[in-house]
């Protein structure tokens, strides 16, 4: 895993540059596809990995905002293979950043809504605050979680709001089975080498540029070579080869959230097709 850090005595090596203004880019065939700016707005740094304020399609302004990481970062500690967390009471903290990467104000948690390191690897938690509260206050609004699996070749940023660091590539394509230790994740996606991400990323919004909705949430990398071993995920494919890549950063896909979202922001796990998996 891209492990969560306790402190940031690295800090000044590893801050990067804000996120650059919008720009064309080039498809295939020359044309040139309008990307949106990426920055920084909407993201949160936590105690010991990155996040972001995050919104459903159907989510209305009134609703309590969601904060989305991994569920490796919890403040308890990392989930067992086959754990799920549910409507857990929680005050944690966040810092929100702006579009340059300051700390605006500290959000909190009323409740951790869900997480697991099952199947995918992911915590959800309840602020305190709504959307409309949040925006107002602040001036800033939610990232939104694209409702449909991304697409190989995709341009993508990862943005830390951890270590204010946005790492730019591309989807190079998905892990059948991501395993790591004791953990297996399904359909993992897989970045080009330019994602070279760090302890401390993990949680950290993985945007379409595009589109500037979030379609995954960074998680793990391969950084010693090993063989399905902790901080040395491998992939499975169908026939169960495995595949070990050295120095490639995986993240986990948030479409399969929200079907799970409910009304006022319930993760109703009993929804029509919410795959994620129940306690």
């Amino acid at each position: 895993m891209n492990k969560p850090l306790a402190a940031a005595a690295f800090a000044l090596l590893l801050t990067g540059a804000a996120a650059a203004p919008a720009v064309a880019q080039s498809t295939r065939d020359g044309a040139a596809t309008p990307t949106v700016a990426v920055t920084y707005a909407g993201t949160v740094a936590l105690s010991n990995c990155s996040g972001s304020v995050v919104r459903v399609p159907n989510s209305l302004p009134t609703d309590p905002a969601l904060v989305l990481s991994n569920g490796h970062c919890l403040e308890s500690g990392m989930p067992a293979a086959g754990q799920v967390i549910k409507d857990k009471a929680s005050s944690r903290s966040f810092s929100l950043l702006n579009a340059s990467g300051s700390k605006v104000a500290t959000l909190r948690a009323s409740k951790i809504s869900y997480a697991t390191m099952t199947d995918t690897d992911i915590s959800i938690y309840q602020l305190t605050k709504t959307y409309a509260q949040i925006s107002s206050e602040y001036g800033i609004n939610a990232l939104t979680l694209n409702d449909a699996h991304p697409v190989q070749g995709t341009a993508i940023k990862v943005v830390s709001g951890y270590w204010k660091r946005t790492y730019s590539c591309n989807v190079d394509g998905f892990s059948y089975l991501l395993k790591e230790g004791e953990w297996t994740w399904k359909d993992s996606l897989r970045y080009t080498s330019a994602c070279n991400t760090i302890g401390g990323t993990s949680g950290s919004p993985v945007i379409d540029t595009t589109t500037g909705k979030v379609v995954a949430v960074n998680n793990t990398g391969n950084e010693d070579g090993g063989r399905c071993t902790e901080n040395n995920p491998c992939e499975v494919d169908q026939n169960g080869t495995v595949t070990v890549r050295q120095g490639i950063n995986y993240a986990q896909q948030t479409y399969i959230i929200v079907p799970c979202v409910g009304p006022g922001n319930k993760i109703d796990l009993n929804r029509a097709g919410c795959t994620l998996p129940k306690p």
